[in-house]
């Protein structure tokens, strides 16, 4: 997966009972962001963030999707506790995450184990992949997706 080239196709379930296809999306810019887990600290910080640049992201002709491994259940408490307005995806036998290389083996406290490293991907209107953050660290990230949306 590299700038320039094709974001590959899919389709999942997303929160509102919906199966998602990004083929659908054509036409309209696309941020995808690939996130560990519902409701932890540094996820509900970066889900809450891109919330708050949601009304400018649509203006700029823009759809926004999280995809993480969690449940359908769980991702429509977490949209309904955190109020968030789009979609989130379910992942949870990680196929999507293997396509777009954001599964991976993880370190923590000396222990190894493979989960989804946090990153966006900025896909344009002919899916074509415009940008991608890896390993995003969330402070200031959501105003980078809106400047670079803004710029592409």
């Amino acid at each position: 997966m590299i700038v320039g080239g094709q974001a590959p196709s899919f389709t999942l379930p997303a929160s509102d009972g919906t199966q998602w296809s990004l083929e659908a999306c054509r036409g309209q810019k696309v941020v995808i962001f690939f996130y560990p887990k519902n409701m932890t600290p540094a996820c509900t910080q970066e889900a809450c963030d891109l919330r708050d640049r949601y009304a400018e992201l649509q203006e700029l002709n823009t759809v926004v999707v999280g995809i993480s491994l969690d449940t359908i259940k769980s991702h429509l408490n977490f949209t309904t506790k955190k109020e968030l307005p789009y979609l989130l995806l379910s992942d949870e036998d990680h196929k999507v995450c293997e396509l777009y290389d954001v599964w991976q083996l993880k370190k923590l406290y000396g222990r190894e184990y493979m989960g989804i490293v946090r990153t966006t991907i900025l896909i344009d209107e002919q899916g074509i992949i415009s940008h991608i953050w890896s390993k995003v660290k969330v402070k200031g990230h959501a105003d980078a997706v809106l400047e670079a949306v803004r710029s592409s």
